[in-house]
């Protein structure tokens, strides 16, 4: 899937909970508008998830400075260990990254997640910006595990 002009960046996170549970919790609602695409000044008012290969998700989180759109199709799911992505702003642009989400199980029960997002070429100057907020993403999740017991 990547192209030659594709930037890639990649994050990597070790959960407590089980393989299963970290891949779920990408598919819930429920879960999901806790962790996805939120920020601390925002609100998420929307988190739609048609959870199937071809399915689609839009998230809205509303900022002081307005409404922000996130939107993207699922290309791969092999629970628990791989889901595939696009992913997209619409109002920043047309593109989309490929989001590649690869969960280890553990021995201890618990699971490593990398995270790869194959970014458009134009988008280079953000990508240390993107790499920081897919990490804080990913502690975000383990919060939201841990807070719901999920």
């Amino acid at each position: 899937m990547k192209s030659e002009d594709h930037l890639a960046i990649a994050v990597h996170h070790r959960f407590r909970q089980p393989a299963e549970r970290v891949f779920d919790a990408w598919l819930d609602a429920r879960l999901a508008s806790r962790f996805l695409f939120s920020t601390e000044t925002g609100e998420m008012v929307r988190c739609d998830i048609d959870p199937r290969v071809g399915g689609q998700f839009v998230l809205t989180d509303r900022r002081p400075d307005g409404d922000v759109e996130h939107t993207g199709e699922y290309l791969v799911m092999e629970r628990p260990r791989r889901l595939v992505f696009t992913f997209g702003i619409p109002a920043a642009s047309p593109t989309f990254d490929i989001v590649t989400i690869e969960i280890t199980p553990e021995a201890d029960g618990g699971c490593t997640l990398h995270l790869t997002a194959e970014m458009q070429p134009e988008w280079k100057d953000y990508a240390d910006r993107a790499r920081q907020g897919w990490a804080q993403i990913l502690a975000s999740l383990e919060a939201a595990l841990r807070e719901t017991g999920a």
